[in-house]
């Protein structure tokens, strides 16, 4: 084992020294670098399906970060204000998704993948095509993002004209500088942009060479230690209350539960992502008190590193009645509970893994990134 994690390591450390190579950003003047990228719709998407356009404004812009979930409402805004006047936008999701470590995701529903780009774009309408560099990033090593969103504007002959962030501030209502908005209104005007370069701000791109941080945080979480505690009905009790003064996960399942075993790794995964936040999980095996031995091993089989308790009483009716007396029937069931202990999402049966975290993400307080709370809660 020991050899492989090194034949691996060694992997990872020569894709990172091909790929670290500095991506400076395209220059002003600079003719815009030719593509052809897969989009969410299915087709490939070049440079020149854009020829008609006066101006081309590419976005590159991604699903995890934050700062670009911020900014969707006003690109899509770009987009509707300047469709008629001949103006095309389209985004470009520049992220390797192998380089994006689960600690990452802690202000998403889905990482940044195609597939994912398909996710978000239906669930927040977007209106312009949204294309996929994550593969090999030539083009984005052509045009070099240095954050999402980064926005380059190009004229009728396709020089760039301008290049930097959309404006001046993530928090809307705090935009005094509309930089990239005034560059597209200069450029239609036939007059000078009257400010060509702005720093882009928000999550940096991930190169490819992140992916070896990615596969340690893996290796780092395997070794974290796994444990079972046996509870009593009081003790369920108690937990229905969340005293955890956190937003709590609560999900009930059994070693011989199909769909417990097939929802587990999301869950585990979703932990995975929120448990930097004001955010908790924990696993309730719903097994018998003398069936400890399977269900540890079926835990450590899923590196399940969040609490994780056992049924410590055959009485299997009155264990569930001292959690939840609405819980009516077996496992699965799941229920999120707010710090007040207030039941913010539940499920008997399988759960529906985008709605309960986007359920979460609605309900986690948003003082380290305000406006992030809103943005889940407004769909």
């Amino acid at each position: 084992m020991a050899a492989m994690w090194r034949s691996f390591a060694l992997f990872f450390l020569a894709l990172a020294v091909l790929a670290d190579e500095p991506h400076p950003t395209l220059e002003i003047g600079s003719p815009a670098p030719n593509f052809s990228l897969p989009g969410i719709d299915g087709k490939t998407h070049s440079l020149h399906d854009y020829d008609s356009a006066k101006l081309l404004v590419i976005v590159f812009t991604c699903n995890h970060c934050p700062t670009a979930q911020l900014y969707e409402s006003r690109i899509k805004k770009l987009v509707d204000d300047y469709r008629g006047k001949g103006v095309a936008l389209v985004g470009i999701e520049p992220n390797n998704a192998d380089a994006i470590r689960l600690d990452e995701l802690g202000y998403t529903d889905v990482s940044d993948s195609l597939e994912e780009m398909k996710i978000r774009a239906a669930y927040r309408h977007f209106n312009f095509p949204y294309l996929y560099d994550g593969e090999t990033q030539s083009v984005s090593k052509a045009y070099g993002p240095q954050a999402t969103p980064h926005v380059f504007i190009f004229d009728q002959e396709r020089k760039l004209r301008y290049q930097g962030h959309v404006d001046n501030n993530q928090r809307e209502s705090l935009v005094t500088h509309q930089d990239a908005r005034n560059a597209i209104d200069a450029l239609l005007a036939g007059k000078p942009v009257p400010v060509d370069h702005t720093r882009a701000f928000g999550c940096s791109t991930k190169w490819m060479s992140k992916e070896a941080d990615r596969l340690a945080e893996f290796k780092k979480i395997e070794a974290e230690p796994v444990t079972l505690e046996l509870v009593s009905a009081a003790d369920l009790t108690k937990l229905r209350s969340n005293p955890t003064g956190k937003v709590l996960l609560v999900n009930f399942w059994a070693t011989w539960c199909g769909p417990c075993v097939h929802e587990f790794p999301d869950l585990e995964t979703t932990w995975h992502m929120y448990r930097l936040r004001d955010f908790d999980m924990v696993m309730v095996s719903a097994n018998m008190p003398d069936e400890k031995p399977a269900v540890m091993k079926m835990l450590e089989r899923q590196h399940a590193s969040s609490r994780n308790l056992l049924f410590g009483s055959t009485d299997t009716d009155a264990m569930q009645a001292a959690f939840d007396p609405k819980w009516q029937a077996g496992v699965p069931y799941t229920v999120l509970l707010s710090p007040d202990g207030k039941a913010l999402y539940r499920e008997q049966g399988e759960v529906d893994i985008l709605k309960l975290r986007r359920t979460i993400l609605a309900n986690l307080p948003d003082s380290d990134y305000v406006g992030h709370r809103a943005y889940w809660a407004s769909q």
